[in-house]
């Protein structure tokens, strides 16, 4: 129990320890409140027998006492209660926000092989699941269970001060009630572990399903059809049964023991009155410290099965943080000047798992010059422009921006040498101004018209509802291809890279957004190097110069009409592509 309380510390931050470390010195203070309650008690007993036994005449003043003590214990409980809730909650909730964050941002320096290895909806269960879950639960396992023994013990203390041998017999009944509970943590430790791996599947199941919705709706793959998410669902369902039903019994045991417990204290009291051992007061108070005792250790007791959740999702969330980045500092080369020396790459090989993609390509991109890199799907185009960009490091050979290795510039200093536009875009749940400025946050709405201008989409985002207010869906889904397409040639234009890198920009935009978007990529594109995957002939004939990767190697170099002329696989795609414009019903 203590060893995950104590993961769960050092995972929080240093402000947010202290705020924990806090707690629990004011939650002692409560504890110290509570066991209060048993001095009123005692006097208000003490005063009614007296007078009972003796026939003394009942003192006002022992009625002010034991309100007094009362209000200390009450006004006190409140207070620190009061504060180590709060205390509590936010070092649980801000850990866990700050931990999504810190683990966004690891996840950029990343390579992108960990995106291909790993399932999606792992990468989402952690950073919303499993982080929910640690912050719900932190903040109650924490201040229950820790409160709990606090309260338990100091009143064990206190009970010391009336009759060690009562004292004895709690301690007793303490050390079986933790002994079953360790049982119980014991009976959750590997479901547990279950019920996130099933949490991650579910995630990433629906997420599938979504993603993939227009053919589940072309397939009728809905209702009892969609056996594997069904499946999934069904799978967790059972996990979430089965821990219910692991706890349910060891709960009822302990609560049981803590009943009896108490039971044991009454019985142990009476019997020692009876003895002459313990006076009546003494034995009144104890029978009502009875019921008072193992109040907070039972609802402590309940949630310490929880803290097997916290130390599989401080796990989880500490292994991605203790992914090895790449090296994202190397010499600090920051800056856009240097990328206008151009960009080489000397020997570069690269390989995915076992499998080669890259295999010793040599290749000098003069600053401000165009570069179509054409060839057959699957040889390689995609992962060189990825690596020209450091989305990968090379195996073996080097690249260099403006002849300094890019694993010595900075990350984000490499960064701001590239604009990207891909042929699926990817827009936010946002409004379009934002989408927009999204490489420039804090870019005037002036500058945002410009380069939705100059991207041909400030016509067709005036026509909006709400213009550059208006909030589109998610990956930009109540917008067309074609005007998905120009709004991140906007956003683009906006970060004003001196390196564009087009992967099949153009490849499924409808006849009507043609001209509109490649006159968007002539202003994205204008006095800047541009490297363009490209199969559209018009694309790549007036580019610099043309480079056909096949089977991970550079095949043919040239400009267009030598590489016509060779009769090669250029020629051959050449061919192939005007016989398809050609073709007529």
């Amino acid at each position: 129990m203590f060893e995950t309380l104590i993961k769960f510390f050092n995972f929080c931050d240093a402000e947010n320890r202290r705020k924990f470390h806090g707690s629990i010195i004011v939650g002692i203070f409560n504890s110290l409140f509570m066991a209060l309650r048993i001095g009123a008690v005692a006097v208000m007993l003490r005063g009614v027998i007296a007078t009972a036994m003796d026939g003394q005449p009942f003192e006002t003043q022992t009625i002010w006492l034991s309100l007094a003590i009362m209000c200390v214990s009450v006004l006190g409980g409140i207070i620190t209660r009061k504060v180590t809730a709060m205390w509590q909650c936010e070092g649980g909730y801000r850990t866990c926000a700050k931990k999504r964050i810190e683990i966004a941002e690891h996840l950029r320096y990343l390579p992108m092989g960990y995106f291909n290895s790993n399932s999606l909806g792992e990468i989402t269960s952690v950073t919303t699941n499993t982080m929910e879950a640690v912050g719900d639960v932190a903040t109650r396992a924490v201040m229950m269970v820790f409160q709990g023994l606090l309260d338990t013990a100091l009143i064990i203390v206190m009970l010391c001060f009336f009759d060690w041998r009562i004292a004895l017999v709690a301690l007793a009944g303490f050390g079986l009630f933790e002994f079953v509970n360790f049982f119980m943590r014991f009976a959750v430790k590997n479901i547990s572990a279950v019920k996130i791996r099933d949490d991650a599947a579910e995630i990433g199941k629906v997420l599938e399903y979504i993603q993939g919705i227009s053919e589940v709706k072309a397939y009728n793959l809905v209702g009892k059809r969609s056996r594997e998410l069904n499946a999934v669902i069904d799978r967790r369902k059972k996990t979430l049964v089965k821990m219910e039903m692991r706890c349910i019994p060891v709960s009822n045991l302990q609560s049981l023991v803590a009943k009896l417990s108490g039971v044991a204290m009454m019985l142990a009291s009476i019997y020692f009155f009876l003895g002459g051992s313990m006076t009546l007061a003494d034995c009144s108070t104890m029978l009502v410290c009875s019921f008072m005792l193992f109040n907070a250790l039972e609802a402590g007791g309940n949630y310490s099965a929880l803290l097997r959740t916290i130390d599989i999702g401080v796990s989880k969330a500490s292994a991605i943080l203790e992914l090895p980045t790449m090296d994202i500092d190397g010499k600090g080369y920051v800056g856009k000047d240097i990328a206008r020396e151009g960009i080489t790459a000397q020997s570069v090989e690269f390989a995915y798992d076992r499998k080669k993609i890259i295999n010793n390509i040599s290749l000098t991109i003069p600053a401000g010059t165009t570069t179509a890199i054409v060839g057959p799907s699957g040889g390689g185009k995609t992962t060189f422009c990825h690596l020209l960009a450091r989305f990968w490091d090379v195996d073996s050979g080097k690249v260099t921006l403006g002849g300094t290795d890019v694993r010595d510039w900075s990350m984000d200093g490499l960064m701001q040498n590239y604009s990207f536009v891909f042929q699926n875009v990817y827009l936010f749940h946002d409004t379009i101004a934002n989408n927009i400025r999204f490489g420039e946050p804090n870019a005037p709405m002036e500058k945002v018209i410009a380069a939705a201008k100059k991207a041909c989409c400030h016509e067709f985002i005036s026509a909006l509802p709400k213009g550059y207010d208006t909030v589109i869906g998610e990956s930009g889904a109540s917008l067309s291809g074609g005007e998905r397409q120009r709004i991140s040639i906007a956003r683009a234009i906006m970060k004003d890279s001196p390196i564009i890198i087009l992967d099949e920009a153009t490849a499924n935009v409808d006849p009507e957004n043609e001209r509109d978007l490649m006159a968007a990529v002539a202003e994205l594109t204008r006095e800047k190097t541009v490297i363009m995957i490209a199969h559209r002939l018009k694309t790549v004939r007036n580019a610099d110069q043309i480079v056909v990767i096949d089977k991970g190697r550079i095949a043919e170099k040239g400009r267009h009409e030598e590489l016509v002329a060779r009769g090669g696989i250029y020629a051959r795609f050449i061919d192939s592509r005007r016989e398809a414009v050609s073709w007529k019903l």
